[in-house]
């Protein structure tokens, strides 16, 4: 069972998926710590009500990145964590961090990457005037979300949109993917070769004429 902790800043809507997945036993795993660097967190109210171990680490008290890293990094190998998972966690990881959980930090980014990297991926996408728009679960690396991607959805931008509702829109398939993706990876399926994800036990016969078409068929 793999030890998993979950990094966050804001209300924790995906960490709730993951805490489901994990009660329902789609995850072989056990979330053994979560922390964020805001104590005004909602999700940290949300690991409490399930008895997870909560930690608040406050950037701003650090005059330096590499130290925040650091503390981060003190406090998650204290608690044994096997694999880091980013909820939300509105923070950039260094490099010095990254290296002591290689190919071992999740994240999960609200649009189809390469595409709209940074903050506010849904809103870039939404004023881009994409018709297709989405999410994507991907190992960190050193650059900001530009990692191995694991999976990736798509949903339809609509005319009546306004940014608020694609959001929510593509909430709801980061509350699907992040947590089969952390499944994924702690049944061992998971294979980074050359920036590529590769997933065994994936029957892709199965997925080689499956499409989404972002315009509706003409009646």
């Amino acid at each position: 069972m793999t030890k998993i902790g979950v990094l966050i800043s804001g209300s924790g809507s995906n960490l709730q998926s993951i805490i489901d997945a994990v009660k329902a036993g789609s995850i072989d795993g056990e979330i053994v710590l979560v922390i964020s660097n805001d104590e005004k967190a909602y999700g940290l109210t949300r690991a409490a009500q399930f008895g997870i171990p909560t930690k608040v680490i406050k950037h701003k008290e650090y005059t330096q990145r590499q130290a925040f890293d650091q503390e981060l990094l003190r406090v998650l190998q204290e608690s044994s964590v096997e694999l880091v998972v980013l909820a939300g966690f509105m923070r950039v990881l260094g490099a010095s961090f990254l290296a002591a959980f290689p190919d071992r930090v999740i994240n999960i980014h609200p649009a189809i990457l390469p595409s709209f990297p940074g903050t506010h991926g849904q809103g870039q996408a939404f004023t881009y005037g994409v018709k297709l728009a989405g999410c994507t679960v991907h190992f960190v690396d050193e650059k900001v979300d530009h990692g191995p991607i694991i999976i990736q959805a798509a949903v339809p931008v609509l005319a009546n949109d306004d940014e608020d509702c694609l959001a929510a829109r593509i909430l709801r398939c980061e509350h699907k993917i992040f947590p089969r993706a952390l499944a994924l990876y702690c049944a061992g399926k998971l294979r980074v070769e050359n920036r590529k994800v590769f997933i065994s036990g994936i029957d892709e016969a199965l997925l080689e004429d499956q499409f989404l078409i972002s315009c509706p068929a003409l009646s």
